[in-house]
């Protein structure tokens, strides 16, 4: 049911992608009176299609559908779609069209400025769609973050041996101060850092990135947790552990072996699954002797008091330009990211994912907050990804627009052809590395 939810979700959410970028092509397209032959979401290779508005028993419903001139339709290979423009060279690779007389309603008859409006709708159509959803979503759910000030780290084996230690508060990266405590990884990976500065106990130390390691930080979940004083909150009455604590006691001994954070005293607890502990409390200025039941899957059953989201609240007209800011805030991010991606001593190719990646991140249960936020975030990828300068995706068609509008001389047809194979080997090759990393990291 789980893996029936999350594709659910997957093919929703990429189908509302996938059209609204074609329909930023195809309304430009009309806008300019260029003719739009069809417009699929999903591809019909070898002309096979779940459902086309030219097929017989539409037409025959609809006889009106015979006249379009657009043919509408699903295709059965959910890897995209695409929106086929009359006299242009696309991933169709049709160019018996282009050997006809050109004719004043096809693409290649239009001024460049037209041209390039064309190809950039998909683009603005996905970056106009993220700040409308972020409105949407600061709007009604607001904003919520971990803060860094205040609260210290628990570090996993490789961030130890990068020299950061437990309990650790990390004050700066260079002359950046975090302020997200979740996104502390990801900053120390995007920003290039040679150094971070952090507070231990009472001393201020530096701590020197060795660069070769932002592969390993790229690919090492949980480098920085946080650490969770062991603070009871609450013990759930009917629980073996009900009335031998109470709020706000601090546990700072397991077995004898001292714990400060929460996570600690997991790992200590884990060894008497099934069993009895004796555990060291300090309650005010007293300190307390109890002995927990620890249940088979080594719980006590103690909620512990976690440090608090800071949430902020918006007004409508205040979420709009907060959606603007996290709209350029994330496209800045991700261009970040690819950079990464493009740089082979990082690794960071080895974190390009395919459909299961996406459908990975998905919730199990439905969630219109995570979802309309991951979809936000798709459309921005989608966005950024086809503005890559590669000439079968849009940012390729556009730099040849911007060549010919800077330089006066129109890119032949025989150069684009070619160019436009080429571009779509590199988004194969692209493609088999996504899901070759997909299926690495299931088989693992």
């Amino acid at each position: 049911m789980v893996v029936l939810i999350k594709t659910l979700q997957v093919i929703l959410a990429l189908s509302v992608l996938i059209l609204l970028h074609e329909l930023g092509h195809f309304l430009w397209a009309k806008l300019f009176r260029i003719r739009v032959d069809k417009f699929f979401l999903f591809f019909d290779i070898g002309g096979a299609k779940l459902f086309s508005t030219k097929s017989a028993w539409f037409t025959k419903l609809f006889p009106k559908a015979a006249q379009w001139e657009t043919e509408y339709g699903i295709g059965w290979l959910p890897l995209g779609g695409y929106c086929k423009i009359a006299g242009m060279i696309d991933e169709s690779l049709d160019t018996e069209s282009m050997k006809q007389e050109p004719q004043p309603w096809e693409f290649r008859t239009h001024p460049a400025w037209q041209r390039l409006l064309v190809m950039s709708g998909g683009v603005l159509n996905n970056f106009l769609f993220a700040i409308l959803a972020y409105i949407l979503i600061l709007d009604i759910w607001g904003d919520a973050y971990l803060r860094n000030e205040g609260n210290a780290i628990y570090v996993n084996d490789l961030a130890y041996e990068m020299g950061f230690r437990t309990g650790d508060r990390i004050l700066r990266f260079d002359d950046y101060v975090p302020e997200d405590f979740l996104n502390l990884q990801v900053d120390l990976a995007r920003r290039d850092v040679r150094k971070a500065t952090v507070l231990r106990g009472a001393d201020t130390l530096d701590i020197y990135i060795d660069q070769s390691r932002i592969g390993d930080v790229l690919n090492s979940p949980g480098m920085f947790d946080l650490a969770v004083p062991f603070v009871v909150d609450t013990i759930p009455a009917g629980t073996p552990n009900a009335g031998l604590l109470a709020h706000g006691d601090r546990i700072v001994s397991v077995d004898g072996q001292p714990v400060t954070y929460l996570q600690e005293a997991r790992v200590l607890f884990e060894k008497y699954a099934g069993g009895e502990v004796p555990v060291g409390v300090t309650r005010g200025a007293d300190t307390l002797q109890a002995v927990l039941q620890v249940d088979t899957t080594g719980r006590v059953g103690v909620y512990s008091v976690f440090p608090g989201y800071e949430r902020r609240e918006y007004s409508f007209f205040e979420a709009i330009p907060a959606g603007f800011r996290l709209t350029f805030s994330t496209v800045g991010g991700y261009l970040q990211d690819l950079r990464l991606v493009a740089t082979p001593r990082t690794e960071a190719y080895k974190s390009v994912g395919s459909f299961i990646a996406i459908g990975q991140v998905f919730p199990a249960e439905w969630d219109w907050y995570r979802f309309l936020t991951l979809l936000a975030l798709l459309s921005i990828m989608l966005g950024v990804m086809n503005l890559l300068p590669i000439p079968a995706l849009d940012g390729g068609h556009i730099v040849m627009c911007l060549y010919e509008m800077i330089t006066g001389r129109k890119p032949s047809d025989k150069f684009v052809l070619a160019a436009q194979m080429v571009g779509m080997v590199l988004l194969l090759l692209l493609m088999l590395l996504a899901f070759g990393n997909d299926i690495g990291r299931l088989i693992r």
